[in-house]
């Protein structure tokens, strides 16, 4: 398996298809996130792509599926919630999908195949990004076995690895220092290699 990288802005045009397919994805205008057209940078890795809004790692795609990362606090708010009891929150944060009798409320409208927020019922806090397995009246009946799959949660080895080049975004920007920006990304690559924890992505 490769283990290089490439990095590249897209062309408007492609930003605007881009962001076009996933907020219909998402339901709601990702322009409302940002006061104008963002930048899109796209990072290629060995798992899929990694897409930078404005520098920041907001998306990832895996197979054919673009998901947003817990890094995009701008599009919580408009996702679905799931919210779990906090004996379920362990097993989430390690990678597990959300199961029936660890879940005490949803909170938005949603049908089978959405993008969803996972939740602590203590503080609200988001610990997962996942696709709901059910539509909005069939989970309700549901008392059993997963309801969510599990696609990024805190845990992850990619969440960490994205904060770290988060961290270092301002440092990789300066011209004298390209050297660096090159480093971060081939450790994304190798990293994520060995650690992903997203769902078969590196089956896709």
């Amino acid at each position: 398996m490769s283990k290089r990288s490439k990095r590249h802005f897209l062309r408007d045009k492609e930003a605007k298809k881009l962001l076009e397919n996933v907020s219909k994805r998402l339901k709601t205008a990702l322009e409302k996130c940002f006061s104008g057209m963002p930048k899109v940078q796209v990072v290629e890795v060995d798992f899929g792509e990694v897409y930078l809004l404005n520098g920041e790692p907001a998306l990832f795609k895996s197979g054919e599926k673009v998901y947003p990362t817990l890094l995009f606090k701008e599009v919580f708010g408009f996702l679905p919630k799931v919210v779990v009891d906090m004996g379920a929150v362990p097993h989430v944060c390690n990678g597990a999908d959300v199961m029936a009798p660890g879940i005490l409320r949803f909170e938005g409208e949603f049908v089978k195949g959405d993008i969803v927020l996972v939740v602590d019922e203590k503080y609200g806090k988001p610990i997962a990004i996942g696709e709901i397995l059910y539509n909005a009246d069939e989970v309700v009946g549901v008392k059993r076995g997963a309801v969510v799959k599990n696609i990024h949660y805190v845990g992850a080895k990619f969440g960490k690895i994205l904060r770290s080049w988060q961290a270092r975004s301002e440092i990789s920007s300066n011209p004298y220092l390209g050297f660096i920006n090159l480093l971060i990304i081939k450790s994304i690559c190798i990293l994520v290699s060995e650690h992903c924890s997203i769902r078969k992505c590196l089956n896709s």
